[in-house]
């Protein structure tokens, strides 16, 4: 017989699965899976999806339209919108209510999410004189180009205004679109990639990660842009570092104007977020790159989803053809305003909201430009529930999980008496993503000597290659901002003589060059 402790842990055991389990099939249920019957990877990718996630065969929607990714307006109308429109009427999936004008009006939805998959159109290109349009003035409100998915979230709006954005309702929500009054809006993801095989893999790992939660380190990479109201897009990403500590994920985060380079040592990338570059670069271009199973990476870019064709082109493509599993990006030119509040994303997924859910709830306009690539239903930290839970009786002991249990708990504390537990911590356990993340905070608050006893520690640490360089280059500029090159320069060149051939050594050597480069001639004088 079980002993009362054991009986209770089993009891709540049972009763999380019951919950995960009742709450994954009404997530099921409120979906709707759109394909190409002209596209047949679209057609096999559609059944393996709804195999996946149990949703019902009536809700697998195969329309039949063109296979280019960008459409004329007529097309969308046509072969996407109207059928469409027919199909939530005739499956009853829409209540319906006759205005005074004997117009139809939506009411109410049972569908909420909407996974369209490789094979649909992405894009609608602009055209002119569209009946019932009436354009506005200013640059947003004479432009009715848009993207697939986001026209589909108004569907239910029965709305012939195509010119300008549309206000989104769920904007800045925080309940699920299940508990959303009236919600007629559609949560709109898309499934696609380069290939077909990628986008089972987006599948495979996110329901994967989704069991056992997404462990990882978080890259952000800020712009420090503060030209014509871009400063906005660092706000964002500050937010997120601040975000991913209370919770424990470790994040280096960049706040210099270039990229993350070409060879630095970005390993076990759960999420990133960035900005603002046209083009994938950086370690994404490295050939043995990949983002962990059911990673979450976004760059933010006017285009950064403008094909989604090609793994070299923007960089929502690059990024899912490396291993994420979801990310966010827009077709045409969004504006910055418009375009995902990247800290109400991140905050969301990091609540165990889905990530459609979280995704638009970070979005302020609909009918525009945006593009949200991966499984609607997936939530990365939704294990956290249970993990929590279960704190006390079922521990994993991995790094991560570890450092994320800590934060959670004494996040309230001051900062001071934060890191001295989290140090001591650290320090017992030899949690090594743990001891370099306190030595990015302290180095971050301008604490370089306290930084770089953390690296130090983190060196002596750490066991695989990658993660040791990335920290040699961690202590190496905080040695410099200490106004001590000479330590800099022979930690540089100790490590350059052990692995002189690393990906990281060129960025090594360009430290090196800079501390024995000579003084700039003084000007002559007249």
């Amino acid at each position: 017989m079980l002993k009362p402790q054991y009986l209770f842990i089993a009891i709540v055991v049972c009763l999380l699965i019951t919950i995960a389990e009742a709450a994954e099939q009404s997530l099921a249920a409120a979906t709707i899976v759109l394909y190409n019957k002209a596209a047949p990877d679209s057609v096999q990718l559609a059944r393996f999806y709804a195999h996946q996630r149990g949703i019902a065969h009536d809700h697998l929607v195969g329309l039949t339209c063109s296979t280019e990714e960008e459409i004329s307006r007529e097309e969308y109308d046509t072969t996407i919108a109207n059928p469409l429109r027919e199909i939530f009427k005739t499956r009853h999936w829409w209540t319906l209510h006759e205005t005074p004008d004997q117009e139809e009006s939506v009411t109410a939805s049972s569908i909420h999410f909407v996974a369209i998959i490789k094979g649909i159109p992405l894009k609608i290109r602009p055209t002119a004189d569209y009946p019932g349009d009436v354009p506005r003035p200013g640059p947003m409100g004479n432009r009715n180009e848009a993207s697939v998915d986001s026209e589909l979230t108004v569907l239910a709006f029965m709305s012939h205004q195509i010119s300008g954005p549309t206000p989104n309702p769920y904007f800045q929500n925080f309940r699920a679109i299940g508990d959303f009054e009236n919600a007629t809006m559609l949560l709109v993801c898309r499934l696609d990639a380069p290939a077909a095989a990628t986008v089972r893999r987006m599948i495979v790992d996110a329901i994967a990660a989704e069991k056992s939660g997404l462990w990882g380190r978080a890259y952000v990479d800020g712009a420090h842009n503060t030209s014509g109201g871009m400063e906005v897009g660092d706000q964002w990403l500050s937010e997120i570092s601040g975000q991913l500590h209370k919770v424990g994920i470790p994040v280096v985060y960049d706040e210099t104007p270039a990229l993350f380079p070409e060879g630095y040592p970005m390993t076990d990338c759960a999420l990133y977020y960035g900005w603002y570059a046209g083009t994938v670069a950086g370690p994404f271009t490295q050939p043995d790159f990949r983002f962990l199973p059911g990673a979450v990476a976004v760059h933010i870019h006017s285009f950064s989803a403008n094909t989604l064709r090609d793994p070299n082109a923007n960089w929502v493509g690059p990024l899912v053809a490396k291993g994420a599993a979801a990310s966010l990006g827009n077709v045409y030119e969004p504006y910055l305003q418009l375009t995902s509040h990247l800290d109400i994303f991140n905050d969301r997924l990091l609540h165990g909201f889905t990530f459609a859910e979280s995704a638009y709830m970070s979005i302020p306009a609909l009918s525009w430009m945006s593009v949200m690539v991966g499984d609607p239903l997936y939530r990365p930290y939704a294990s956290w529930l249970q993990i929590d839970a279960l704190r006390d009786s079922a521990k994993s002991g991995t790094d991560w999980k570890t450092y994320h249990e800590f934060a959670v708990k004494n996040v309230t504390r001051p900062v001071s008496e934060f890191r001295t537990l989290a140090r001591q911590g650290a320090s017992r356990s030899r949690n090594c993503p743990m001891i370099e993340d306190l030595g990015l905070m302290e180095a971050r608050d301008g604490n370089f000597s306290a930084a770089t006893s953390y690296f130090q520690q983190a060196r002596t640490c750490y066991a695989k290659r990658d993660d040791l360089l990335r920290v040699v280059l961690e202590e190496a500029d905080a040695w410099i901002k200490q106004n001590k090159p000479k330590r800099a320069l022979a930690l540089v060149r100790s490590v350059l003589r052990v692995v002189p051939d690393a990906p990281a050594a060129p960025l090594l050597r360009k430290i090196e060059q800079d501390l024995t480069a000579p003084p700039a001639a003084s000007p002559a004088k007249p």
